[in-house]
């Protein structure tokens, strides 16, 4: 596969997760656990197709460490993700959990060897100047709408803890994806029976974002991205991964979901600059490196 090959595929990955909100919001009234297991089924289960082609044995090599982390990273995530647009499901929520791929900059900077800089510092100020501004102007959300913001920030935190820990853990074949999702499903599964209310989508709609999110944002989005990250070329996907927010409002505004206002489109522009910013930063240090 060429370089430039992967980076188209990667890039995919991207696009996908623009419609991760739009999907998640209309799916409801499925409960987060329940459209974990759901989703991450149907992702697993095309992802063992292909890796049954492949040939399973390349996952023979991988710890039970790195299967560890993938599964409680992936449930986690998602959990918290589905979670926050169940109370708030809003352009505003998706926007502050899209403060994850700024905090994987900051967090990558106080990995030994990296350092934050001036204008790390200039990114985070300018993308959580976002969040606060859709905060500050959040003047229909009630007490359930301010817990679905809380519910994103530590979703955010989340992912991107579990995006550097995996930069540590070194690299692993793709098809490992797979066991991610289905074992990701199974335990969404039992938590869903012992702590959950089964609740079915509503007609055919509902099903078809279920299925949309296995497909896509939750399924085939994360071997795609697996296989830019590995074979092409990163720092062009990096850049292009802080179009994502923007995008993924504007997803919500075309599809009638949030209307658009003033805020939010400065909101989504503060944040993917800021994060813009962050990673040049971090592209500068490399540079001279």
């Amino acid at each position: 596969m060429t370089r430039s090959k992967a980076t188209a595929i990667g890039f995919t990955a991207v696009l996908m997760w623009a419609l991760l909100a739009l999907f998640t919001i209309g799916s409801a009234p499925v409960p987060p656990l329940m459209l974990n297991a759901l989703s991450f089924g149907i992702g697993g289960t095309i992802g063992l197709g292909w890796t049954l082609r492949r040939g399973i044995g390349v996952l023979r090599g991988v710890g039970w460490k790195v299967y560890a982390l993938g599964t409680i990273g992936l449930f986690g995530a998602h959990l918290l993700y589905f979670t926050a647009f169940r109370l708030t499901p809003s352009a505003e929520t998706g926007l502050i959990a899209y403060l994850w791929p700024l905090l994987i900059v900051l967090m990558s900077g106080l990995l030994p060897g990296d350092r934050l800089g001036i204008w790390h510092l200039v990114g985070a100020l300018c993308a959580f100047a976002g969040a606060a501004l859709i905060v500050l102007s959040a003047e229909r959300a009630g007490s359930g709408g301010m817990a679905g913001y809380a519910v994103a920030l530590v979703f955010a935190g989340w992912w991107a803890s579990y995006s550097v820990l995996s930069r540590l853990s070194g690299s692993v074949p793709t098809e490992a994806v797979t066991v991610f999702c289905l074992a990701t499903s199974a335990l969404s599964l039992v938590a869903h029976l012992a702590l959950e209310t089964t609740v079915w989508p509503n007609g055919a709609l509902g099903w078809a974002a279920i299925a949309g999110l296995g497909i896509g944002p939750v399924g085939i989005a994360f071997f795609a991205w697996d296989i830019g990250m590995k074979k092409g070329d990163i720092q062009l996907l990096g850049v292009a991964s802080y179009a994502a927010p923007l995008l993924s409002t504007l997803v919500l505004v075309a599809a009638g979901i949030t209307p658009i206002s003033v805020a939010i489109l400065i909101a989504a522009i503060l944040i993917t600059l800021g994060a813009a910013l962050a990673a040049w930063a971090s592209a500068r240090v490399v540079r001279r490196g």
